[in-house]
């Protein structure tokens, strides 16, 4: 078994990029992440996409892992996807749930776990929470941002992220919270902001 808890790539350059695309068609990515449901059931949305595209054995499959807790993520075979991988991660509604800012963070947190264990290098990841749980952009924008910031100064096997947003106010949001949190251009500067509090 090799060591998945090693540093991998600390402080090294991520090209990173926000685009306005559909997140089930990104075949040059080795992941994809989905905004789930608790059931990882196919539901709306980025849920939906991914789902159709995988085929009902992805949510046959995500049956084992039902119910998944807010704030956690599982990662499952792509099936029909162009991808290896699909990374379920739950946040939680910013309508009724006074934690879903915290629920939020520890989601992408989690993603970003799995994707070092996993040694993942290119992933395609929407803009979460922004859907039918109702965060506001600039806050998913934000914690996005931070927590990529926050696993690239520590250390991570990512070397390709790409931001998947379905407009161009979204795409605008996103751009700004990672010049916030980086130097120079997104595509190619190393994120270097920690994060407020580290997540563990």
């Amino acid at each position: 078994m090799h060591n998945h808890r090693q540093v991998i790539n600390p402080g090294l350059f991520m090209k990173i990029e926000v685009v306005i695309t559909d997140i089930s068609t990104q075949p040059d990515m080795q992941a994809v992440v989905n905004s789930a449901n608790a059931n990882l059931r196919m539901g709306s949305g980025v849920a939906g996409a991914i789902h159709g595209a995988a085929g009902s054995k992805l949510e046959a499959y995500c049956r084992q892992f039902a119910p998944l807790a807010a704030g956690k993520a599982v990662l499952t075979p792509g099936f029909d996807l162009p991808n290896t991988w699909v990374i379920h991660a739950v946040a939680a509604s910013f309508i009724n749930e006074p934690q879903a800012e915290f629920i939020l963070a520890k989601a992408l947190d989690s993603v970003m776990k799995l994707v070092n264990e996993h040694r993942i290098e290119s992933l395609a990841i929407p803009a979460i929470g922004t859907g039918v749980f109702k965060c506001k952009p600039e806050l998913s924008a934000e914690l996005t941002a931070q927590v990529l910031a926050y696993h690239q100064k520590h250390g991570t096997s990512l070397k390709h992220i790409r931001i998947c947003v379905s407009t161009k106010a979204l795409k605008e949001v996103f751009e700004q919270a990672l010049k916030a949190n980086i130097s120079g251009e997104i595509e190619s500067a190393p994120l270097i902001t920690s994060l407020p509090t580290p997540f563990h």
